[in-house]
């Protein structure tokens, strides 16, 4: 069992910085892929990141490639989003979520709302 909770949400402006953190609960955290997803108003939940469980591979969605970097320290049970650059575009509900894969991700936390003005 995992529990997961997002914090680091809020309010930027164009061209600003975030950093969400998502953190674990559950003694199986360090074996698990762990990801970021988002969702727009209206929109359906899209991928955003996801990292392996040593930390080792990561993989991104285009859109954010170059501007988020995603990690995580197995030691504290976190993972974070470090985004830059950010963009109106951005705008969603950011939740973490654990699994077997970037596509089996069966734990899932509350999220947390992200606002980029313009």
């Amino acid at each position: 069992q995992v529990q997961l909770v997002e914090s680091g949400g809020g309010l930027v402006q164009a061209g600003g910085s975030l950093r969400l953190s998502c953190a674990a609960s559950g003694r199986t955290f360090s074996s698990r892929t762990m990801g970021w997803f988002r969702q727009a108003p209206g929109k359906e939940r899209e991928f955003v990141a996801a990292i392996s469980w040593s930390g080792g591979s990561t993989y991104y969605t285009e859109s954010v490639n170059g501007r988020f970097t995603i990690s995580r320290d197995n030691a504290k049970n976190t993972m974070y989003l470090q985004m830059n650059s950010l963009k109106p575009e951005d705008t969603a509900v950011y939740s973490c979520a654990a699994g077997d894969s970037a596509t089996l991700m069966d734990y899932w936390g509350q999220g947390t709302q992200v606002t980029v003005a313009s």
